[in-house]
């Protein structure tokens, strides 16, 4: 059973950096982490869950909301199996709980939170 486990969050303050990591694990039947695209979802108080940022499994093409263009930096380590999301110049409207998904399987992990407040 493939499991999705995030970390990195926290409080910062505006203007802060923060990076999020994502451990996946489980895969069997032949595939692995590399055979997966990923992304990493959020969800503010109140709101609903959104795409923030994707990557694909071989060429690492890369997608992200218009929000975080420029600012938020999405990676991956097939070998560590491991997602990444580097989040520069953060902002109070970032503040959310961030979920790592594996798209295909569908599967996500428990959520970080992150918080951007002075």
């Amino acid at each position: 059973q493939i499991q999705l486990v995030e970390s990195g969050g926290g409080l910062v303050q505006p203007g802060g950096s923060l990076r999020l990591s994502c451990v996946a694990s489980g895969f069997t039947a032949g595939y692995t982490f590399g055979h997966y695209d990923m992304s990493w979802y959020r969800q503010a108080p109140g709101k609903e869950r959104e795409f923030v940022a994707s990557i694909t499994n071989v060429y690492l093409s890369t997608e992200y909301t218009d929000s975080v263009k420029g600012r938020f930096t999405i990676s991956r380590d097939n070998w560590r199996s491991t997602v990444y999301l580097q989040m520069d110049d953060l902002k109070p409207e970032d503040t959310a709980v961030y979920y790592c998904y594996v798209q295909g399987p569908a599967v996500w992990g428990q959520g970080t939170q992150v918080t951007v407040s002075s």
